[in-house]
Parts: C-alpha cells; structure tokens; sequence
C-alpha cells in the first residue's frame, strides 16, 4: 500500500467516523433538552441503529458483495445522507424527525462494512496494515466531540436552551457531502462475485451452527444481554452529564475513544496471561463498575467518579467486544468466519440493543422528575443488570486459554464500535 493509498483511505476513515461523532453522542440532549421529546421518543431514536445494523446485511451481501463497486456506493449513500443529515437539522417536531433518522441510519451503518471492504482489498497484509487505517476514525470522533464542546460550545447549557445542538446535524451534513465527493476518487473496489452470496450467507445464518457449542452458545447469549446495559450508555450518558451540569460534557467524553485506543494494546496481554473467559469478565465487570460510578458521581467534588467511568469505556468495549470477536473467530474456523462475525453483529448491534434502548428509555421515563430524573436509581439498574451477566457468565463458561492473531478480513466485514 502505497503513501498515496494510505493517505485517502485514513480521509476516508476520518470523515467516516466523524459524521457519526457529530450527532450521535449528543442526540439524546438535543432532542430531550432542546427540543423537549420525551425519553420514549429519545429511545426510539436512539434504536435506528439498531434497525440499521438488522438491515445493513441485506446491503452489503446482496447489493455491495454483487453489484456495485464499494466506493461508489460509499459516495452515493453520504450524498445521500448529508441531505438527510440537513432534513433531520431543520426537523423541529418528532413525526418530521424520526423518519429522516431512520432512514439515514439504514444507509449509514452498511457503509461501516464498506470502509473496512475499501481498506482490506487495497491491503497485502490487513491484519499488519489496517490498524494504522483504523485508528483515523477514532480520531474523527474524538475530533467532532471536540469540536462540538470547545470549538463551538454547542453543548453548554446556554447551547442547549438555545437548540444550537441543531447544528451538530449540519456539521454531519457538511462531512457526509465531503465524504460523499470524495470517495468517487478512493481506489476501485469492484463486487466479488465469487461464493453463493445467497441470503443466509449474508445474514451470517450459516454461523448457527456454531451454537451447537455449550460455550460459544453461553457467550452468545452473553453478548445479547450485555448489549442491554450498553444501550444505556449510548443512548443517555450525554444527557445525564448535560442534566447535572457537566461543562462540555461530549469533549469529555472523548476520553472514552481515546482508552478505548490505549486499552486495545493490552487485549493480547490479557488473553495470554489470564485466558479468554477472565478478560471477557473484565470487560463486563467494568460496565457494572461504569454505571456504579455514574450513579453516586456528581459535578462537584466527585467529578473524578464520572471522568473514571467514561475512561473505562477502552476496558467495557476492548476487553468484551474485541476479545469476543477473537473468540468468535476461533470457533468460528475458515468456513464460517464471515458468516460467524456478522451473526454476532447481527445479535448484539441489532437484537441486544434494540431491547437495550427500549428498556433504558422506559427506565429513565419512569424516573423523570419535574426538573430533570433521578440517575442514581437510574444508573443502577443497567449496574446491577451487568453484574448479573457476569456472574451467570463466570459460572457456565468454561475458560478457553486462546492465542491472540488479528483478525482474518473480508470484504464482508462488519467489524463495529463507536469510535
């Protein structure tokens, strides 16, 4: 791969992630702060992703893998979100904004497998390469949550009473227009006609196989159910640091971007010296632990609790996601990898956070009060909920001792994360 190629591709990844950053962290604020929808309607927003991720397989194993070179479908679908990204800017009531969201969410979370598609077939070697690639979108995310809290101060109370929050979806549009431009002069990436392609390949449903054993079924079912505690996360931390009067509440909450980069260096240490099953732990502990925090933190003196458990964000996501896709990929062997790594996709950025964001927006709505909601009660339910998980996980799973080796790619790829 030569400078030239290196150079576009991390563009590419850049501008990627940094549409997704400029929205998303601080929807939940905007909509229930600024334009005062409920947090039913927040967690309905919110669960776009999710209808997202059930429906991107569809679009990129029977349209993408066939049909249309990846990088002109990435231009065609940007183009097409930045109008969307301008609509939702300009939508001041629920029935107007939540169509648009839609939609653009289904557009948008395929082109998370595009890029990576993009990446790998410019690659000699994606496993050595791609992080270099990778780590530009972490960067866009932290740079729009930067942008968001102190080059624009969109996020302060005074922009948020006065709906500058708006502009976060026009800051979307302007990168998605670019994006959207730019990736007609990204390097070819034709269709690979090869191999059936057939609905059930695409979908990952050949993978089921896979749950006829007891441990990959039981971290499966893991996976789902800890997807429920995330959404909460995802859906309302924002809204619970702008609540309790966090200044510039989505800069700090790059933080969590920036372990989740240096947490990601110790994911081989960790499974080597303790094995599969107590890193997995760990990365399901921390949510527990994050949430704990978040529930008795506040924006004075205990301030340090909250900054803690946004920073656990690199031992939450690394140290279960991550690592469960090297275990997914393990089991998994060369006939189903692709299939094995879009089924787990499938569950948890699908089916667990779609239950998970229903459930937090009930929850919160159930402890409004008059003049904000009650986060200790709140937060400690997804606490209790994780903690839970990980004792029913410590007891069923059989600890697997498994060599790190980076990840085999494809151009089906939907490798995730926030960030």
């Amino acid at each position: 791969m030569n400078t030239g190629t290196y150079t576009r591709l991390s563009v590419m990844m850049f501008l990627e992630f940094f549409i997704w950053g400029a929205w998303f962290v601080t929807m939940g604020t905007y909509l229930t702060g600024s334009l005062a929808f409920s947090d039913a309607d927040s967690a309905l927003a919110y669960s776009t992703q999710s209808w997202g991720a059930i429906i991107a397989p569809f679009i990129i194993g029977l349209i993408a893998d066939k049909y249309v070179n990846a990088e002109r479908l990435l231009g065609v679908i940007h183009l097409l979100g930045a109008v969307l990204m301008y609509l939702l800017a300009n939508a001041t009531d629920f029935s107007g904004f939540y169509p648009y969201l839609l939609v653009y969410m289904i557009l948008y979370m395929p082109t998370l497998a595009l890029v990576n598609a993009i990446s790998f077939r410019q690659m000699t070697d994606p496993s050595r390469l791609f992080g270099f690639v990778r780590v530009w979108g972490t960067l866009g995310w932290i740079i729009a949550g930067l942008l968001i809290s102190y080059g624009f101060d969109w996020d302060s109370q005074a922009g948020i009473a006065s709906g500058f929050l708006r502009s976060t979806f026009t800051m979307a549009a302007v990168a998605s227009l670019a994006l959207g431009i730019f990736s007609f002069a990204l390097p070819r990436t034709p269709p690979q006609r090869s191999g059936s392609g057939g609905l059930r390949e695409a979908l990952g449903l050949d993978a089921l196989a896979l749950l006829r054993d007891r441990n990959f079924l039981i971290f499966f079912a893991a996976s789902i159910l800890i997807c429920i505690p995330l959404a909460f996360y995802y859906q309302h931390a924002n809204q619970f640091l702008t609540e309790i009067q966090v200044a510039d509440a989505a800069g700090i909450q790059t933080l969590g971007q920036v372990s989740e980069v240096g947490f990601m260096l110790l994911v081989p240490f960790f499974l080597k010296r303790f094995g599969m099953k107590k890193t997995l732990l760990i990365g399901m502990l921390a949510w527990a632990a994050r949430y704990v925090l978040f529930a008795y933190g506040n924006a004075g003196e205990l301030t340090f609790m909250l900054i803690l458990g946004i920073a656990l964000h690199g031992v939450c996501y690394d140290f279960f996601f991550v690592a469960g896709q090297v275990f997914t990929d393990s089991k998994a062997g060369p006939r189903y990898k692709s299939a094995a790594q879009g089924l787990i996709t499938l569950a948890t950025y699908g089916l667990g956070m779609l239950i998970g964001f229903w459930i937090a927006g009930q929850l919160t709505g159930a402890f409004a009060l008059d003049a904000g909601h009650d986060w200790r009660s709140i937060w400690l339910y997804p606490a209790a909920f994780a903690g839970l998980i990980a004792v029913l996980f410590a007891l069923l799973f059989k600890n697997e001792v498994i060599a790190y080796k980076p990840q085999s790619t494809g151009a089906r790829s939907t490798a995730q994360g926030h960030g």
